[in-house]
């Protein structure tokens, strides 16, 4: 039995983090884990850019709200799923995909949380798990899954590692060349051909 897991921006959304600072004008707010590849830290920075620049939830989903998925990425995510099953793993929170999993027909998406205070200010974040997309294979593993991982960075490494086939979508050229263990697809016609390989 198989199973595919993914990561969401960067594979089926554009980073949500880089249009919210091309629409706030916050260049600080342009870091992802392309960048940083420890996540706390990361997140930590971007939530004390937030509060110097007085920014709120209700500003970040006004931003996703505009966002669509990336070209072909609808039509790809039913190409898998009349194929395999597939569980999106990503380290975004609830309060951020629920806005544009409908645009991309509802799929399974495991995530984080925020706390928003009384005045709509996110006070902190909580992981559902330290390292959950590695975690998340290997409790399908678990569950006689075979799983294959893809995803385009950093915090994706450690999924792409633990699953039987593991490779990247699309990623930076720092991130594919600090391992190159791993395959790269750069469309969605080339991991359709991926996948079938593997299911």
């Amino acid at each position: 039995m198989n199973i595919i897991c993914s990561d969401l921006e960067g594979v089926f959304i554009p980073e949500i983090w880089i249009n919210v600072a091309e629409k706030t004008g916050i260049e600080e707010l342009k870091l992802t884990t392309r960048d940083i590849t420890d996540y706390n830290e990361l997140m930590k920075k971007r939530l004390s850019v937030m509060d110097d620049n007085g920014l709120k939830l209700q500003d970040i989903t006004e931003v996703i709200k505009t966002i669509d998925p990336l070209e072909g990425a609808y039509e790809a995510l039913n190409w898998i799923r009349e194929r395999s099953q597939i569980i999106i793993l990503s380290d975004t929170f609830e309060e951020f995909a629920m806005p544009i999993m409908k645009k991309l027909g509802y799929p399974v998406v495991f995530c984080h949380s925020l706390s928003i205070d009384a005045d709509g200010r996110i006070t902190d974040y909580h992981l559902r798990q330290q390292n959950q997309k590695k975690h998340g294979v290997r409790a399908f593993q678990a569950l006689n899954y075979k799983v294959t991982a893809f995803g385009d960075s950093y915090n994706d490494t450690a999924m792409l590692k633990e699953a039987d086939n593991g490779f990247f979508f699309n990623p930076p050229r720092n991130v594919s060349e600090e391992f190159p263990e791993f395959p790269v697809v750069k469309d969605y016609e080339e991991l359709k051909v991926m996948l079938k390989s593997f299911i």
